[in-house]
């Protein structure tokens, strides 16, 4: 009985105490941000039909989707061509921000709205890394993405560091410049009645503004440092509560796909992969297709192997040397699929959503290999801008000059 409420006490005091994963939730937060910012960079000469008012799916039929389902999209609140640009380079902006960390927190919930507002638009727009990118796009929200590798972090860093020298650090007038900025809107458009519908996104979106004025209020009013230890745990908790909940979301569509797999006769008889393969719509490079369909045991075991990767991987979670393996078999599919079906985008989203499990060593090491190689480019490109100084001139004033063109 002792054990048992010693190792309750410890996992409750580690799950409290700081935000766990910062490695792994700073490796889906680049994933995902690059696979967005990605596809709407390659679709961009191709918005206005996948999204916009030249699309299929016009602006009175989204009207009526949204009324019906109250999906959240800032697409709905006006009309023309002009918002449609505004809110597509928004979501450019805010995806290329949350990929280098500037301003995480505020900035993983306006990525959230970009993704939001264009995927509910047009909901039939997509290849099945959509769903996965709507689903983690909200996750984000409430993780600390940004502890490692990010804008903020290097930010914190220098900040510290000058603490330390005793030198006067300048206060932060970007944080609160944005938070004024999206409250001002947050309320406008609640006025408004544009936040009508489904009440998810609209709380998380008031919650995540209340939050920091809190923190802020907390922070320079409290006379104890035991309200401002409580906020830090309730951050934590909710952090690591996001987290759990990326891992069992990725667990849960690997789970679904194998088991929906076992049923389809296709996969039962072992010749399922050779079917899409051969589809002109998932075939970018048909010799290659026709190379990997041309051996009938190589297409069973392909076939086998998927199935038995997606249904055994959530089983293998509590054996790190079985994972490991099965995790690098995972994005390595992802990977083939991405080459050889044509599916760039869906194969991203999912090895984003499988980062989760990297161990943190691996990602340590991945990112000392990425500090030195920008080090060296640094260095690079320092000295191919540093000019070459020409030698000096000899000059018969110049006694050693004299000296070494005599003996010469």
């Amino acid at each position: 009985m002792n054990r048992l409420a010693l190792a309750v006490s410890s996992a409750i005091a580690r799950v409290t105490e700081s935000a766990l994963g910062p490695y792994q939730t700073a490796v889906i937060r680049i994933g995902f941000s690059a696979t967005w910012l990605l596809f709407l960079l390659r679709e961009f000469a191709h918005r206005q039909e996948l999204y916009g008012p030249d699309g299929p799916w016009d602006f009175d039929l989204a009207q009526q989707l949204v009324g019906t389902n109250g999906s959240f999209t800032a697409l709905m609140w006006f009309g023309g061509g002009i918002w449609f640009e505004t809110v597509y380079l928004f979501a450019v902006l805010t995806a290329v921000l949350l990929l280098v960390g500037w301003r995480t927190r505020a900035m993983s919930v306006l990525f959230m709205v970009g993704v939001l507002s264009l995927q509910n638009r047009s909901i039939f727009m997509g290849d099945g890394g959509d769903n996965v990118l709507h689903l983690m796009c909200v996750y984000l929200v409430f993780t600390r993405c940004g502890q490692v590798w990010s804008l903020d972090e290097r930010r914190a860093r220098r900040a510290r560091e000058a603490h330390a020298r005793g030198e006067r650090v300048a206060p932060d007038r970007v944080g609160p410049a944005l938070w004024s900025v999206f409250g001002f809107v947050l309320v406008a458009v609640t006025a408004a009645g544009r936040l009508d519908g489904d009440l998810t996104v609209p709380l998380i979106l008031w919650i995540s503004w209340l939050a920091p004025a809190v923190w802020w209020i907390v922070g320079r009013r409290a006379r104890t440092a035991e309200p401002r230890i409580l906020l830090d745990v309730i951050g934590n908790v909710v952090h690591n509560g996001a987290l759990l909940v990326i891992m069992a979301e990725a667990c849960l569509i690997y789970a679904t796909a194998g088991w929906y797999k076992i049923q389809g006769s296709r996969w039962q008889d072992g010749t399922a992969v050779y079917y899409p393969l051969h589809l002109d719509y998932f075939s970018p490079w048909p010799a290659l297709a026709d190379v990997l369909t041309s051996s009938g045991t190589m297409v069973m075991l392909i076939t086998y192997g998927t199935v038995l990767v997606q249904v055994a991987f959530p089983f293998t979670l509590f054996n790190r040397r079985v994972k490991n393996v099965l995790l690098a078999a995972m994005i390595t599919e992802h990977a083939v699929i991405a080459v050889v079906l044509g599916l760039p985008f869906f194969s991203l989203a999912m090895i984003a959503a499988d980062a989760v499990f990297l161990p943190t060593s691996f990602l340590r090491r991945l990112g000392d290999l990425a500090a030195r190689a920008r080090g060296r480019l640094a260095g690079l490109v320092r000295r191919g801008d540093d000019p070459v100084k020409p030698p000096a001139p000899r000059s018969p004033e110049n006694p050693e000059h004299a000296h070494v063109g005599s003996s010469a």
